[in-house]
């Protein structure tokens, strides 16, 4: 297990940054379980080849631009906003285009791509393609073709995908597996909540919580797809709002309709939020369906000017909204990546005798499907379509 801390010249790092940095394989591939670093630690080697050596090229690809900000973007403007040596070496950041360039002449870029004709374009000495399992083949074929020098891929093993088929075993091609205990900045609470996976469901813990191949099946939702924007002739239903805190986010979900189609728009995910950093993040305009168990937050929210009621609840009301919610086709917007990942995991309880599915769904990966369901349990009991914009129409007093 891998989980001392290593003093590098740039910034502190561990020992999976030093496997990924000396690694001498054409192909790194690092399949880990949530939280391992493992994003983190290929930025960091990367960082340091680029200072290294001179007019080298970088390209991380993501799966699209939001994904890419939420992940590998993310933890590169953390490492470098971080240290001090590393910003010496570093001439600029470009936040339009997305790239870093050195002192030296090496630049670091981030960069999606719609197809593999889209990948032709451009060559370059490392590659790191970041959350590989939302890429595919073709493109990866093309990326790796105009690479010259190493490449690096990281995801979380929910399945086999073409890693596993065409790369894993090959002589030229070096596994990392890592999970959270390889990261030795991770704080305790979010260990023991990783850990908790293996109470609610033994295929996620060994996923997200040992970094092994699973085989995520019995997914509830399925009928959904990316979109790019709301349409704009889309009719708003309202913003469903599930509380969190610490160990969980709070996330707010926009809930349109239009052609007997759902269109969903991730607007809040995040953690630490007060009620009144919440009100700063939503709309006074667009009524709110909040979590019913949190009628003080419901009330202080209210307090702040905004149009809120809980939802209705029952002894079903979990099972009932999801029966409501697969009536319709689910467009999500390519920026609402938490929700996405949560459509993605979010499956049924396996009975541990049988092996079978039942009717109850597992109790992670589900805070921005909780807010949607809030608003399924108001509004749309009944196929529904807004007629009216008034208060009292909505259902708000």
């Amino acid at each position: 297990m891998m989980v001392e801390e290593v003093e590098n010249i740039l910034f502190t790092t561990t020992a999976l940054y030093e496997a990924n940095y000396h690694s001498d394989a054409l192909i790194t591939v690092n399949q880990g379980g949530t939280s391992s670093g493992k994003t983190y630690s290929i930025d960091q080697a990367l960082f340091t080849k680029l200072a290294e050596r001179e007019k080298k090229v970088c390209t991380v690809v993501g799966q699209d631009i939001p994904n890419l900000r939420v992940g590998a973007l993310r933890d590169a403007l953390e490492i470098y906003e971080n240290s001090t040596e590393l910003k010496r070496a570093i001439k600029s950041y470009n936040k339009s285009a997305l790239t870093f360039t050195f002192n030296n002449g090496s630049v670091m870029e981030f960069k999606s791509y719609d197809s593999p004709q889209d990948a032709k374009s451009g060559k370059r000495d490392y590659l790191f393609i970041n959350e590989a399992n939302g890429i595919p083949y073709p493109i990866f074929k093309e990326l790796y073709l105009r690479t010259y020098t190493q490449t690096y891929i990281d995801y979380n093993p929910n399945a086999e995908f073409w890693v596993h088929e065409h790369l894993i075993g090959q002589p030229h091609v070096k596994l990392l597996i890592s999970d959270h205990r390889n990261n030795p900045f991770l704080p305790q609470h979010t260990r023991d909540s990783i850990e908790a996976l293996k109470d609610e469901d033994e295929e996620l813990w060994r996923v997200y919580a040992r970094g092994l191949t699973g085989k995520i099946e019995g997914l509830v939702f399925r009928k959904w797809s990316v979109c790019d924007k709301i349409p704009e002739n889309a009719k708003l239903i309202a913003v469903g709002l599930d509380f969190g805190f610490t160990n969980d986010p709070t996330a707010a979900i926009e809930v349109y309709q239009q052609n007997g189609e759902l269109w969903l728009d991730e607007i809040v995910y995040k953690s630490g939020l007060t009620n009144p950093d919440i009100g700063q993040l939503l709309d006074k305009s667009k009524p709110i369906i909040a979590d019913s168990a949190e009628p003080k937050s419901i009330e202080e929210i209210k307090r702040l000017g905004f149009r809120i009621e809980g939802a209705m609840k029952g002894p079903d009301s979990v099972k009932n909204g999801i029966d409501i919610l697969k009536r319709y086709h689910l467009n999500v917007t390519r920026r609402s990546v938490n929700l996405r990942k949560e459509l993605n995991n979010y499956k049924w309880k396996v009975d541990k005798l049988s092996g079978k599915a039942i009717n109850v769904p597992v109790d992670v990966y589900n805070h921005g499907l909780d807010a949607l369901r809030y608003v399924a349990l108001n509004k749309l009991k009944q196929p529904y379509e807004i007629k009216a914009t008034s208060k009292e129409a909505l259902g708000f007093y």
